[in-house]
Formats: C-alpha cells, structure tokens, sequence
C-alpha cells in the first residue's frame, strides 16, 4: 500500500529537499508552496494523501486561515506543522488542529517519526470511516425485516422517528424482538445522529457500583482504583445516541441522577467539580412494563414520563409468523457465508415445524436454531435432525447420559428421533459424526439400510463411515 504526502513550504529548495527525503523512503510525494498552489492543486488532481507537512506561514497568508477548507478536501491526512517565530495564538490554532508541530530548527529523526506516528493515524482514520459507512448500510429501514401488518406498523413508526429530534424513548419488546436492532436503525438511518457516535450501555451487566461511574464518568481520585479520568457512557455519545438496554434494572438512586441528566442536557463525573454540557439522544430498552414498575414504586414515576415521549412496542415472532418466509432464507444465506455452507432447500417438513412453533427466543432464538442446523448441515439440505425445537437442552427432558472413553459425556433424548450433542467445543466434529452414527445403528437394530434412510444417506457412504470409525453392526 503506497504511503502519500504531501509537502506546503514556501521555500522551494528546501521543499524539494524534503520531498526527495521521503520519496528514497517509498513515499509518493507532491509538493506546493503557496495558499494558491495548494487549492489550484486540490481542485485539479484526485489525490488524497496520508500526511501534510506544511509551513505554518506562506508567502501569501497563513495557511491556519485556510485550514478547514483544506481539511475538508482532503479528510484523512494528519497534518503535521513547522512553526518559526509563531504567536501563542496561533499556537493555540495548531495545538487543536493538527496531528502534532515542530518548532524549527528540528532533526530530521524527529520529524520522521512524527511522520510515521500520523500515517498509522490517518490510516485508522480511514479505516473507521469505512467501517462506520459500512455499519450505516447495514441499519437501514429495511433492516427490520417483514410485511406482516404488525411490522409495517413499526417500519411506520421507525420511518416517523427518522425526522425528528429525540431526547428521549423507550422500545419495548421481549427479548430477542430486535430492540437493539431497532436502536440502531434509529441511529444510522437518520440524517440527524448517523455522524455522531452509538454507544450502547447494557445496565443489567454493571455492577451498582460501578454503574454511576461508568454512565457519567469520574475524576482521578474520586475513589480508591480511579488512577485517572475517565470518560462515561454520557460524554462518549455526545452529538450522537446512548442506548441504555435493560434500564429496568437501573437502582432508583441512579434514576433520578439519569432523570436530572436528560432533562438539563448536564452531567457531572464522580468527584469532579463543574458540570458538563453535552448533546445526547437517550434510546431506552426493556423487556418489562415500566409503567406497571413505576405504579409499583419498582421504577421513578417521573423518569418512566421523561422516557415515554416516544414508545414503540416490537412484537414477538409469534404473532408475525409470516415473516418466517422472508426472514429464515436470509438467516441462512447469512450463516452459509459465515461457515463456507451451501444450504439453500428447506423440506416441507421442515419448513411446517418452523412455522408451527411459536419461538419464545424470538429473532434471537430462530436464528439460533438456523446458525446450528447450517453449521451441521453436510449438503444444500437444511438439516431437520437439528432444528430440535421441543427437546433440545431442556432440562426436563427424559435422557440417558452415556461415558465416552476421552471421559466427555454426551446426552441423547430418549427419542429415536432425535440426537442432543453439545456445542460448548468439547466435541470435535468427527467425534459428532461418530456418535450420531453410532446412535442411529442402535436405534434402528443395527440395519445398515434403514439407518442410512433414518441420516438420508446411501448405504455405501454409511457402510465407509462404519469402517473407518471402527463401529460394530451387530449386537
């Protein structure tokens, strides 16, 4: 990957100089030496560079007072600038525009690793961005997948809350609806917030003690471990969304500090002394009925009124089954991209267990069930032994556990049906391979042919995995 400069001196030569330095290093180089050389150069070339090194006065002016205009042309380079004789102001100007300066006269040495500091900076700057483009193209409307009527009533919804300003909200949903999903659709699919930063906050998996410091940030000192400063949730999202899931398990001390917060638009880091400003959008999560909490005293009445301008309630896959034709390919096309798969039929007998059960997991728990049967699956067959939709992990089931000869157990429902096989790693594929083999010769009385109809196979593929793990074919 070429490395790009570009070099703003009003002195030709030692430009030039310069130039030659970083072009025997493997830079592609190019040079300008005035304010008017420098816009005439971004206006007629298609040339982004990785660092400016440039003078901080020109023959024409000072190039500070053309900084952004610059900076906007060119998005990703660090600029990097020699100051002689420069005012504090200006000073000041550079400290907070630029990726760092050297006050003349300076070893080359120094420049050269100021240099090589900025090209690993604007290439991670580069990198975030596409990254953050990449996440914006993902959370679209459209994210928010299907036609049933309650899906259309939440796309209207989401496509109503794009154009305005939220200071606060809440999405109810159970788990696994596609709460944080819609959180960042709200995010990313709006011209309002998609530039500023998402910061998502889980408050059931902080710690109370921690939570305070962690959304509002602390000072250094404020108590025993806190060796420096350090930013919150809060200061993190500014001029962007802080999604809070599972605000329900917030303590209520905590609440009335997130009430004074959203309604000031202020917050103050434990153990500091000022109050700091800050533009956030508050998108709240919950699985539970907060107004049914807050009448209970379980949640602040006035925090759930803060919250509630705007509500939206997701439904559960249960009441929108219809949208299991247009969701489950797309699971599939996804988790075969992922795993090098090939699934692509679904048999009707498959396809009417999926539409018959009614997914308390939801989204969450359907694309479970997916990701394991197309990591399994041996062919374009969507294989139904491992959708298990009944038996699979429950702990009332009715099973045998039997010891292998590594010391692994494996446990089987006491089903001729159907095989249950850990996924936790303790299982190689070949080992699962073996012991499915090994079960369905049981189960079938040892017949060699109905045991390749039961796996869908044919009998001379079975007969070589029968030889080659050693498995016995009679009693």
């Amino acid at each position: 990957m070429s490395k790009k400069m570009f070099i703003i001196k009003y002195d030709t030569e030692s430009g030039t100089g310069l130039a030659n330095h970083y072009r025997n290093d493997g830079w592609v180089v190019e040079n300008a030496s005035s304010i008017a050389g420098v816009r005439s150069f971004l206006e007629n070339e298609d040339w982004t560079p990785h660092v400016v090194v440039a003078n901080l006065g020109l023959t024409d002016g000072k190039i500070l007072d053309h900084l952004e205009e610059f900076k906007e042309a060119i998005s990703f380079a660090e600029w990097i600038f020699i100051v002689e004789d420069a005012d504090e102001s200006d000073l000041d100007k550079v400290d907070g525009m630029a990726y760092d300066f050297l006050e003349k006269p300076f070893e080359q040495k120094k420049l050269d690793i100021l240099v090589s500091r900025a090209l690993r900076a604007s290439r991670c700057n580069f990198q975030l961005e596409n990254y953050s483009a990449s996440t914006r193209k993902q959370y679209q409307k459209d994210s928010y997948v299907g036609n049933s009527e309650a899906v259309q009533e939440v796309k209207m919804m989401i496509d109503n809350l794009l154009d305005v300003e939220i200071s606060a909200m809440i999405i109810n949903g159970e788990t696994g609806t596609g709460k944080g999903l819609v959180a960042r659709i709200l995010h990313y699919a709006s011209d309002l917030r998609k530039d500023g930063p998402l910061v998502e906050m889980n408050c059931a998996g902080l710690p109370k003690e921690l939570m305070e410091s962690e959304m509002f940030g602390h000072e250094a000192g404020a108590f025993t471990g806190a060796k420096c400063r350090h930013r919150g949730y809060f200061e993190q999202a500014d001029g962007g969304t802080l999604f809070m899931d599972e605000i329900g398990e917030m303590p209520l001390d905590l609440q009335a500090k997130l009430l004074k917060a959203i309604e000031d638009k202020k917050i103050r880091r434990v153990g500091g002394e000022r109050e700091i400003s800050l533009d956030v959008q508050v998108i709240t999560a919950t699985g539970i009925d907060l107004k049914e909490a807050s009448e209970k005293g379980e949640f602040r009445k006035d925090l759930y009124h803060r919250l509630a301008i705007f509500c939206l309630t997701l439904p559960p896959l249960r009441e929108r089954k219809s949208d299991l034709l247009e969701l489950i390919p797309l699971i599939i096309a996804e988790f075969n991209i992922k795993a090098n798969k090939r699934v692509k039929t679904i048999p009707d007998e498959v396809w009417k267990e999926l539409m018959e059960y009614d997914w308390p997991g939801n989204v969450r728990e359907l694309r479970n069930v997916i990701e394991r049967c197309v990591l399994l699956s041996n062919g374009e067959t969507f294989p139904g032994r491992w959708v298990q939709l009944q038996n699979y992990c429950s702990p009332n089931q009715t099973s045998v556990s039997e010891e292998q000869p590594d010391g692994e157990r494996l446990c089987y429902v006491d089903d001729v049906n159907r095989v249950n096989i850990p996924l936790d790693g303790s299982m190689s594929l070949k080992e699962m391979d073996k012991y499915i083999i090994k079960t369905a010769l049981e189960h079938n009385g040892f017949n060699v042919m109905e045991t390749a109809r039961s796996l869908r196979t044919t009998r001379e593929t079975l007969r070589y995995r029968i030889q080659k793990y050693d498995l016995k074919t009679s009693q």
